[in-house]
């Protein structure tokens, strides 16, 4: 691993084997892959192993990097690790990469430390750019929908962001498709470049297919990004026989339970058997079946280390599905 005064020399093939798409609309391309720093750069992760997993990511062509100011854990650890990052190893090279962060979820104690207000967007969008080193990010996001602030309010905070220069771009995240069209014709309407939306999408988790974001980011030609591909894990063979004492659900109990795999068991192992008859791991189909779809612009993975980052990457090798198998993956999840 490399030490802070060593310098990382970027593979010069990087850019040979990643396809980028096209975001919406947008003049913006974004990798079909992008790494999310969601769970595994905050400060139980040993700096020399955050660095070798985002190495191996830019150095396989994945150009996007997805934060938000409150992950960690500590919140706001993610966007200080990878601050140190860039600063150390990557700063010449400011200029290939995609950095996104949210503001929404709650951050500081007080009530103005969560949801969508003026307030709250520009002030933690200040302390994210501290964090990271930066004087602007390529895309912010509002995190979250909030019912108690005006829609009118939180779009111009994305305006201002824009405006300001703080932001190239504005995204929204965990929106359903009725208030995109709303927020939407507020941000057209001040001429805000809103690009992407960011959204939890996979074969267990058909969300966006029912509350009218995935029709409505196609109609208004917004960008897709889609995190949580594995559903926590679920959709891997690392639970098949059993809970690995390392596994998310062994030590972190945040976002996964024993309870959601043995609901899931029966059709994790039916859908196991559909990838191997295609040649394919779980993970490794579970990608596949997002890429397949023309309204993902891109798939966020996580990583804790590189090996998975280039696991992750064969996905892209094996897009193609009949009728029959997304029939049947439709069938095992009840869809």
């Amino acid at each position: 691993m490399l030490e802070p005064t060593h310098v990382y020399t970027p593979d010069p093939t990087r850019y040979a084997s990643m396809d980028y798409v096209r975001c919406g609309t947008s003049g913006l391309r974004l990798p079909q892959v992008a790494l999310g720093l969601w769970h595994n750069f905050g400060d139980l992760t040993p700096m020399g192993q955050m660095q070798q997993v985002v190495f191996t990511a830019f150095d396989n062509g994945i150009t996007y990097f997805d934060l938000a100011n409150n992950y960690g854990p500590e919140p706001g650890a993610a966007e200080r690790n990878f601050g140190q990052i860039l600063r150390r190893h990557l700063h010449a090279h400011r200029d290939e990469l995609v950095i996104a962060t949210k503001a929404g979820f709650e951050m500081w104690e007080g009530p103005y430390g969560a949801g969508g207000s003026r307030k709250y967007l520009l002030a933690s969008l200040d302390q994210s750019l501290a964090r990271l080193g930066l004087d602007y990010v390529d895309v912010f996001y509002h995190h979250c929908m909030d019912p108690e602030t005006p829609l009118e309010e939180s779009m111009g905070a994305l305006a201002t962001a824009v405006t300001s220069g703080r932001a190239l771009y504005a995204g929204l995240s965990n929106y359903d498709g009725p208030t995109l069209e709303r927020a939407t014709q507020l941000l057209d309407a001040m001429h805000v470049p809103f690009i992407v939306n960011q959204n939890r999408y996979n074969m267990f988790d058909r969300t966006i297919e029912h509350n009218g974001l995935k029709e409505a980011t196609r109609k208004l030609g917004k960008g897709l990004v889609t995190f949580s591909p594995l559903d926590q894990g679920l959709l891997s063979d690392r639970y098949l026989h059993g809970i690995p004492a390392d596994s998310r659900i062994a030590h972190d109990g945040r976002f996964l339970h024993q309870s959601q795999l043995d609901e899931k068991i029966t059709q994790i192992r039916a859908l196991n058997d559909l990838a191997q008859a295609r040649g394919q791991s779980l993970a490794q189909m579970a990608l596949a079946w997002l890429l397949h779809d023309e309204a993902v612009t891109t798939v966020l993975v996580g990583a804790s280390k590189p090996e998975q980052v280039l696991d992750d990457l064969t996905a892209i090798d094996n897009t193609d599905f009949t009728q029959e198998e997304l029939q049947r993956i439709n069938e095992i999840t009840g869809a």
